[in-house]
């Protein structure tokens, strides 16, 4: 596609590629290299499609550009084409500053009272230039956050036709791709577990938007109109608060829509109906669930949890398929690790290995198909507060902490650290990189960046 092409011309042509990529959904499609369109990527795992994406920077070296975002959030970009979307809430008062690492006791008891932009962005990829900027909210929160969240959290989708910025306590805002308002809807705000904020990001499939939002008061699933934020429909959840992502996975036998959760990680079909749960996980689910190699992977591993497994579900389950139940299914479920699954970061599989990233400086290595430890739990040197899920391109797999520290490692049976990539001293990092073409974008607490081999 040539994505030089100007106006009219190139948003038909965009929007009619798309179209055939979402008339099955593009979770199935194999080839957009040139896209990002959600959290994680166009299969959710992370895992880049060029070989040719860097593997060495810094604050300066590879850096294409570098453009400030006004004030803060902790949502991933996404690309389609030469556009990259990114959300952000500005704080017109003064912003509690969170320090980086890992601690407790960052809740804040009381919303702030002063007036906050709900904002989405579009730059361009190749230069940077901020295109068009749109305030999709302006008032004072409604709820609270940890110290370490954000109001903008939540990555953005889209479809090739729009964007769609979801804040999880305020609502949906649905653009067009030069920055029209196509629709809003507005959601009810709940209270979250200690006040921590929301962090579910939205999925996208064929025609319709869904939202994951587990609280302390009524927790929901929610399928909408995607062309028109018309509700379709809307399933209560038996969860307390959870900051999971949904996953669509389309397998040889159906399309599912997989949601991790405290009480059960269910699988719903597209009306909304549970095929099948599981239960057994830890009492906080963050954790995106995604598929590869004809395995769905999904687990929870809270910090203070004696519970913290890892599942690989093969597809084809129906009613209880949880581990140890005298009744259900028992050959759902492949394999399991009762006590190997990170707390922030998603694990990632890539070339038969699946990869554990631990938020304390731990990175371990199983076999994909069977959960046999290659390598169990080994010291990253000198790493320390991992929050973004690790990504993986060129034989290399990258883990990026909150101090703006890269490292990467070989893939492959052996712990092999090579080499360590530091971006300046201010930049804070919390949200997962997109991988694009041969573009790396990291965004920060102050900037995004483009990386890119010269």
């Amino acid at each position: 596609m040539k994505w030089f092409l100007c106006g009219r011309v190139a948003a038909c042509l965009v929007a009619i590629c798309w179209a055939l990529v979402f008339s099955t959904g593009f979770a199935a499609e194999p080839n957009a290299t040139a896209n990002w369109p959600q959290f994680r990527g166009p299969h959710s795992t992370g895992v880049g499609a060029s070989d040719q994406l860097p593997d060495r920077w810094s604050a300066t070296e590879n850096v294409e550009w570098k453009t400030d975002l006004p004030g803060l959030g902790w949502s991933s970009p996404i690309v389609l084409g030469n556009r990259i979307f990114v959300t952000t809430v500005v704080n017109t008062g003064e912003t509690p500053e969170a320090k980086k690492g890992l601690y407790f006791k960052g809740e804040q008891r009381e919303p702030p009272q002063t007036v906050h932009l709900w904002k989405v962005m579009c730059l361009d990829l190749t230069t940077g230039k901020i295109l068009w900027e749109q305030t999709a909210h302006e008032g004072r929160p409604s709820t609270t956050l940890h110290i370490k969240n954000t109001y903008a959290s939540e990555t953005p989708v889209t479809d090739g036709k729009r964007v769609y910025a979801y804040f999880g306590n305020l609502g949906v805002f649905c653009y067009d791709l030069d920055g029209h308002l196509a629709w809003s809807k507005l959601l009810e705000p709940h209270a979250t577990r200690a006040g921590w904020g929301t962090a579910a990001s939205p999925v996208l499939f064929q025609d319709r938007l869904y939202l994951v939002n587990d609280n302390e008061e009524s927790s929901y699933l929610l399928a909408l109109d995607a062309a028109t934020g018309q509700e379709i429909w809307r399933k209560s959840r038996d969860e307390s608060s959870n900051w999971a992502t949904p996953f669509v996975w389309q397998n040889e036998l159906r399309t599912e829509i997989v949601t991790a959760g405290t009480n059960r990680v269910r699988s719903y079909d597209l009306a909304g109906n549970v095929l099948w749960e599981l239960g057994g996980m830890s009492v906080i689910t963050i954790g995106t669930p995604f598929a590869d190699g004809g395995l769905l992977y999904v687990g929870s591993g809270y910090v203070l949890d004696l519970k913290r497994p890892l599942f690989a579900i093969r597809p084809g389950g129906s009613g209880d398929i949880s581990v140890g139940k005298e009744t259900g299914d028992k050959k759902s479920v492949a394999w399991h690790q009762p006590l190997v699954a990170p707390y922030n970061p998603s694990v990632l599989v890539y070339q038969g290995r699946l990869y554990i990233l631990y938020d304390r400086g731990l990175f371990a290595c199983l076999n994909s198909q069977t959960g046999e430890i290659i390598y169990d739990r080994q010291r990253i040197p000198n790493g320390k507060a991992f929050t973004a899920s690790p990504w993986a391109s060129g034989g290399k797999v990258f883990c990026l902490n909150e101090y703006g520290e890269t490292f990467v490692f070989a893939a492959g049976d052996e712990f092999s650290h090579l080499h360590t990539n530091t971006l300046a001293d201010d930049d804070m990092c919390m949200a997962t990189p997109a991988l694009v073409g041969d573009r790396l974008l990291i965004r920060t607490s102050a900037r995004l960046y483009s990386i890119k081999r010269k």
